[in-house]
């Protein structure tokens, strides 16, 4: 290193230290990218920059790496441990040199040739100082905009504004051993290496701002100007004897209702007002799998979001955590019932376009909506909407609209230049501000529109609300979705564009529930929701610190060694840790007795639990089936464990949405239950399964797994017990007197789960008996009972509580007259 550079090294340390803080993108660059901290590293960067250099330097002492300003040794000889791609722009010039980093790769690959145990590692490191994507006119804004290797002078005002918006991007380190001993010259090889460090930069720097932001006038012409509305816009005219010119206007007026209105500006302060709130409000947000969205977006993905809709907090989450893994903040879909001053406004600035719940009926705003979607679709822009809808009000995913994602496809059709990845996204919390109106909802209460009172009401009651977890699901790319579900979806391009092929519905519902499996597969395991799955599992919904401490570690063990999925997440943190953490969060009542501490939900809010319960219920589907059906029986066969996994498995799967097939599932049961065999929760003797011993420290929490599935098999008996008191009965009157019937068991036993008798709930599990064919049809589409249907009601009435089966039977004899 020159002398002169380490002298401006030396100037420019403390104003740097005092003007920039350094966000690292990822983290974990050990084990997401594979960098060895023991092997060397040259760090290779777009631009020969002092201040990026120091603000590099800044990261790799946070993230333990070596420091990009020393000298290298290599072999006896000296590099230096940053290398560049450019020089920085002339102040007077518009050129920008290079900086002969051929000549010193082509060097190094010669240096590897001649030691065989030499193992340079090539990090590419990308930084960026604000996040503003290009505009089609510039602007005087436009002076402190990142640029690709700005002059000494635009550097400064850039790091004067955006020092506390700089990011540190690093990506997977290249063996410079594998590159030496590929074919060619080392000449050859170091420069197919810089072409290839030139274009992922340039990849690296769209997939974190973006592509160029629209113009107004761009994005009215291009929506006014397609055909589809063109058309749409001349049947409005005839249909509604209105002219031309009116139904542009009425088009016109369609575009400004839906349009977002991106600021990059307001997005950085936005992000500095949500840290503050985060660290206020949350004890922490866990991420896991982001390294997916990286890998698509450096593989030029077009991506979109679809995470499940827990709460109104989700629009901000998810757009933060996005923010902060290094990727452009995407365009979010956001309900018309969002769109009021001032919130509107600042949501439409942050990327928000909005839609109305029903397009039914008015052709031309159809026309529109898809024609903006499809715009921001082939300009590259990221885009997020929520498959389900709304928001759950139980807890659980609800079953899916496919409104979106069948214009996501139809856009395909169309042509988008790019490959397209749906991404599901698993959202959780330990408190969920709004569950109390979502329970006062399910018992009957009208929806409150949302308003300005609503907004100040939920920021005054803002308080700890403990972790926040966003999980990265599989992607789903849909390419490949399609070749493989629909061969020839490619000819319908050629075809009619506005005709709906018939094989569109089918393929969408397909994805769509493809969409929800993989969003509950990357489900994350926390403090709140397993706490409130043992007490509500509790006969009494109380439990000694030392039974719940000991169920918690039971559970999380079983899934550490019998996961759910590889995309689940479960928690480090010990049962006693986890369980501290979570009392603190003030949402549970302690009572201290002689014997030790008593846990129990706060006075008439055991009610609220379920909703944290349903977040994981389905990771407990398999392994509670197994156990009720051990205590049920008090002993029973491996091979009736699966004969009753595989009746009701299909059930479970449709309303939980359960990725395993049917094969798979039995597989896991297999695993499972040599897992709670060896864990003490099961025993095997003679071939039978059995309860632990009732002395062992086990069994209560083997206890407590045989009853966590109860309010979903009773719920399973009284449809199945009124169809068999029925015979044949309509699908109306059958969800109907289901729900009267649920209504009444949940008084008789104080069950604290208004999803038991939910219609929708109810109405799921109707359709997953048809589905799969454990009813019958009559022909004036009546269903019929069959003896297929007898023999599950008999397998599910022997696993629910005995109790609870006899008041079944004579509430359900007596249903008429109640």
């Amino acid at each position: 290193m020159s002398w002169m550079r380490k002298a401006f090294l030396s100037v420019f340390h403390y104003p740097v230290k005092l003007l920039v803080k350094a966000h690292s993108i990822p983290v974990n660059v050990d084990s997401e990218l594979g960098i060895d901290k023991e092997k060397p590293i040259v760090y290779l960067l777009p631009t020969n920059s002092v201040t990026d250099q120091l603000a590099l330097r800044m990261s790799t002492q946070a993230l333990g790496l070596p420091s990009p300003t020393d000298t290298l040794t290599l072999a006896g000889r000296e590099y230096p441990s940053t290398l560049f791609l450019r020089k920085t722009q002339p102040l007077f010039r518009s050129g920008v040199d290079n900086t002969g980093i051929e000549d010193v790769f082509t060097d190094l690959f010669h240096l590897h040739r001649d030691h065989e145990n030499l193992d340079l590692q090539v990090v590419p490191v990308f930084i960026t100082w604000g996040r503003t994507p290009g505009k089609g006119k510039p602007g005087l804004g436009d002076l402190i905009t990142y640029k690709a290797a700005p002059s000494w002078l635009r550097k400064l005002f850039i790091v004067l504004f955006l020092g506390r918006d700089n990011f540190v991007n690093y990506s997977k380190a290249v063996s410079a051993r594998t590159m030496a001993n590929q074919h060619g010259s080392d000449q050859s090889i170091a420069q197919k290496l810089v072409r290839v460090a030139s274009t992922h930069f340039h990849r690296k720097r769209q997939s974190m701002t973006g592509p160029t932001l629209l113009e107004r006038q761009e994005l009215n012409n291009s929506v006014l100007g397609s055909d589809a509305v063109r058309r749409a816009m001349a049947e409005e005219s005839r249909a509604k004897k209105v002219s031309h010119e009116k139904a542009k206007e009425r088009a016109q007026s369609y575009i400004t209702e839906v349009a977002a209105d991106y600021r990059e500006g307001l997005i950085r302060f936005g992000d500095r007002i949500l840290t503050r709130i985060w660290n206020k409000i949350y004890n922490g947000i866990s991420v896991g799998h982001a390294e997916r969205i990286r890998e698509l977006a450096a593989n030029g993905h077009e991506i979109i979001y679809v995470p499940c809709h827990r709460s109104h907090m989700d629009y901000l989450l998810l757009t933060y955590v996005i923010y902060h893994e290094g990727m452009v903040t995407p365009h979010i879909a956001a309900g018309i019932n969002l769109n009021f001053w001032p919130v509107g406004k600042i949501f439409r600035r942050c990327g928000a376009f909005f839609l109305r719940r029903s397009f039914a009926g008015n052709k031309l705003y159809t026309a529109v909506f898809r024609e903006y979607l499809e715009l921001l679709f082939n300009k590259g822009y990221s885009v997020k909407y929520y498959p389900e809808g709304g928001r759950s009000r139980t807890g659980r995913l609800i079953p899916p609209k496919t409104g979106m994602l069948a214009m996501t496809i139809q856009a395909m059709l169309k042509g988008v230049n790019r490959p397209v990845s749906l991404v599901p996204v698993y959202i959780g919390y330990e408190n969920v501000m709004e569950v109390k109106s979502y329970l006062n909802e399910l018992k009957g209460s009208k929806k409150k529109k949302e308003s300005n009172l609503q907004v100040f009401t939920a920021i005054k009651k803002l308080k700890n609300y403990g972790h926040g977890y966003v999980n990265f699901g599989e992607p789903i790319q849909l390419n490949q979705f399609l070749e493989s579900h629909v061969p020839n979806w490619r000819e319908c391009r050629d075809a009619e564009p506005e005709k709906k092929p018939a094989w569109l519905t089918p393929a969408v519902n397909e994805l769509a529930n493809d969409v929800m499996t993989r969003i509950n597969r990357a489900a994350a395991l926390n403090g709140m929701a397993l706490i409130s799955l043992c007490l509500l599992s509790s006969k009494t919904q109380t439990m000694s610190e030392a039974e719940l401490k000991q169920a918690m570690g039971d559970f999380i063990d079983l899934f550490k060694q019998a996961p759910f999925s590889n995309d689940a997440t479960i928690p480090e943190a010990s049962a006693d840790e986890l369980l501290k953490d979570t009392l603190k969060l003030g949402r549970f009542d302690i009572q201290d007795d002689d014997y030790g501490r008593l846990i129990s939900p706060q006075p008439k809010s055991a009610v609220y639990l379920t909703y944290y319960r349903n977040n994981i219920l389905h990771l407990f589907a398999i392994p509670g089936l197994i156990m009720a059906s051990v205590f049920a029986k008090k002993g029973i066969s491996k091979n009736k464990v699966f004969e009753l996994i595989a009746s009701l498995y299909p059930l479970l799967q449709k309303e939980l949405f359960l990725h395993l097939s049917q094969d798979e599932a039995l597989a896991h049961t297999d695993a499972l239950i040599t897992t709670l065999v060896s864990n003490g929760l099961l025993r095997e003797v003679d071939n039978e399964l059995l309860p632990p011993d009732a002395h062992c420290k086990q069994y209560h929490s083997a206890w407590l797994l045989s009853r966590c599935m109860q309010e979903t098999l009773q719920r399973y008996a009284v449809v199945l017990t009124i169809l068999d008191k029925e015979k044949s009965i309509s699908r109306g009157a059958l969800e109907r007197e289901s729900k009267k019937v649920a209504e009444r068991l949940s008084v008789l036993y104080g069950l604290s789960s208004p999803e038991f008798y939910d219609k929708n709930v109810l109405s799921s599990f109707i359709s997953a008996l048809k589905e799969n064919h454990w009813l019958d049809s009559e022909k004036d589409g009546s269903l019929k009972y069959s003896e297929e249907c007898e023999a599950l009601r008999e397998d599910v009435m022997a696993l629910i509580w005995p109790e609870m089966m006899q008041h079944l039977e004579n509430v359900a004899l007596n249903s008429d007259k109640d």
